[in-house]
């Protein structure tokens, strides 16, 4: 393949390759995780790896996550470089012990001297029918926690580059990858590779309305733009991609270009990485508002399992574009 050729891939596709790549290129990677191996990820993400690079550097563990994380953040200590799958959000609860009083403290614990760099994936948010233990998205949790990094992939790019960046970083990552967008396909350059994983991105440029999202919204948000267009109002489509640091200068900017902001985030309302962002505006860019900033959220109850009452959970285009068009008024 020549260089720049587009292939056809989807996200699952797009991760397992950024895995392969990481494990091709330093021998202190390994991946460890319930049913990363045998059975090839409870997503198919690791599919085929297990024959590829052998039991020693795809590891199955037991159904325990407080265990296999704690055993991540001991191999990052001592020098290795390991990518630790956990299935689901919710189940990543099992080890907020280990990821919040150890993973993330320990360099400062130590003084400086006990770096942990380690890389957590896990799946998140809702749409797949697999009701509330499996369907949550909390990575706004994560984002109040200092000592560690959130990223939300939320194209084939950052699902192929950013997993290759997050390993070289010193101090943990924790990469939550949307449920609902595995099975998304797309032309993806075939000599893809590492991105930064710093700032936010413009998806699409706009001048009336900023719509502010990351990970599985991101789609929703871009059709919204697009159906607000046929009406004449033009949104500013802004990816957040790394959730914690947020890219507040990329933000505050899209703000004083549009005057008006809509933050849509598939976690609850109350006590949100929305509202996080809000207060940001808010403190930062107060004098540029036109109106006050909207938010659209899911719905604050236990995800639904049947179809028609979790979709009237979840954040949808017909919302986003309502709260656009309120915005602009």
């Amino acid at each position: 393949m020549t260089a720049g050729e587009q292939v056809k891939t989807t996200y699952r596709e797009a991760m397992r390759a950024a895995i392969r790549e990481a494990l091709q290129r330093d021998d202190r990677v390994f991946l460890m995780g319930e049913d990363v191996g045998r059975y090839g990820g409870c997503f198919a993400v690791s599919l085929g790896l297990l024959e590829e690079f052998g039991p020693e550097r795809i590891r199955d563990t037991p159904l325990s996550e407080s265990a296999f994380v704690g055993a991540g953040i001991g191999a990052a200590m001592a020098g290795m470089r390991p990518i630790v799958e956990i299935m689901t959000v919710n189940f990543s609860l099992l080890a907020l012990d280990q990821i919040i009083n150890n993973a993330a403290t320990l360099l400062h614990m130590s003084g400086g001297q006990c770096n942990v760099p380690l890389v957590i994936r896990m799946t998140t948010g809702a749409g797949r029918q697999v009701a509330a233990q499996h369907s949550h998205s909390l990575e706004g949790w994560y984002t109040h926690i200092p000592g560690i990094k959130i990223l939300a992939p939320a194209t084939l790019e950052d699902a192929r580059g950013m997993l290759w960046t997050a390993l070289q970083d010193p101090d943990p990552v924790l990469i939550f990858e949307h449920g609902g967008l595995y099975n998304m396909q797309g032309m993806l350059a075939a000599d893809a590779g590492p991105v930064e994983i710093r700032s936010a991105a413009i998806r699409r440029e706009g001048t009336d309305v900023s719509l502010i999202t990351y990970g599985g919204t991101l789609g929703k948000t871009l059709s919204a733009a697009d159906q607000l267009a046929a009406d004449g109002i033009s949104a500013e489509v802004i990816d957040l991609r790394s959730l914690r640091p947020l890219d507040d200068a990329t933000i505050m900017a899209s703000v004083g270009r549009t005057h008006r902001a809509v933050i849509v985030d598939e976690g609850w309302r109350t006590g949100s990485l929305s509202a996080e962002v809000s207060a940001r505006i808010t403190e930062q860019a107060f004098y540029d508002l036109d109106a006050p900033v909207e938010r659209v959220c899911s719905a604050e109850v236990p995800m639904p399992y049947p179809r028609h009452l979790e979709e009237a959970a979840l954040p949808q285009a017909e919302g986003i574009m309502a709260a656009a068009r309120r915005a602009v008024g």
